[in-house]
């Protein structure tokens, strides 16, 4: 089954309880964690996702878009987050595994995440221990940019690692989701769908989460 997980990047800011609410038929909440360094926006950090963990029960799927994650992860885990998606392009490797041994320690799911720029292969050190492989079709760092349809051979490439070494593993994608672009991502492979623009754009929430499942 596909998974949506709608990205409150695009919801309003100041009614974020009314907005996370509308959304309670998706089977995510996606929080977008930018710190103006590893890309050049700066969006929201873990006072926001202890206050969005006291006004909900939905799944936290928090994906930092942090230069050195691996120094934030217990705080993020302790805030509320359910999953933890760090960018291999981030920091070394060592200190990506590093990040994924706290999150196991602080008893979260782990999850990484790779740039357009990034070769399916990156996450090979890995796959055996992750929950979750986020493929970018979009640069990180900004809402509302357009389908990089070239990113599907990724996705194709990433789901047959999953296949051979991690099953269990979920592969999500996230940018420029429509109910044009979604069939495309699950046909390659994809099951988790991050929709920001396409959902909060809408003006019937729960039906524009609807036409994404498909």
């Amino acid at each position: 089954m596909v998974k949506i997980a709608p990205s409150i990047l695009s919801a309003d800011f100041a009614n974020l309880e009314r907005d996370i609410k509308k959304a309670s038929s998706a089977d995510y909440l996606h929080v977008d964690v930018m710190d103006g360094a590893f890309v050049p926006n700066i969006t929201i950090g873990v006072p926001v996702v202890k206050s969005i963990r006291k006004c909900t029960g939905m799944f936290l799927d928090v994906h930092l878009m942090v230069d050195k994650p691996a120094r934030y992860v217990e705080a993020f885990a302790k805030a509320g987050a359910d999953m933890l998606s760090v960018h291999l392009e981030a920091d070394h490797p060592a200190r990506i595994a590093e990040a994924l041994s706290i999150m196991g320690n602080c008893g979260v799911k782990r999850a990484v995440a790779l740039r357009p720029i990034t070769k399916a292969e990156a996450v090979l050190p890995y796959i055996e221990q992750l929950d979750m492989i986020l493929v970018m079709t979009v640069e990180p760092g900004f809402g509302g940019q357009a389908f990089m349809e070239s990113q599907l051979e990724t996705v194709r490439q990433v789901r047959a690692l999953i296949e051979k070494h991690n099953p269990a593993c979920e592969l999500e994608v996230d940018g420029g989701i429509t109910p044009a672009t979604a069939p495309l991502v699950t046909q390659a492979g994809a099951n988790v769908l991050v929709a920001g623009s396409a959902v909060y754009g809408a003006s019937n929430i729960s039906a524009a989460i609807a036409a994404l499942r498909g």
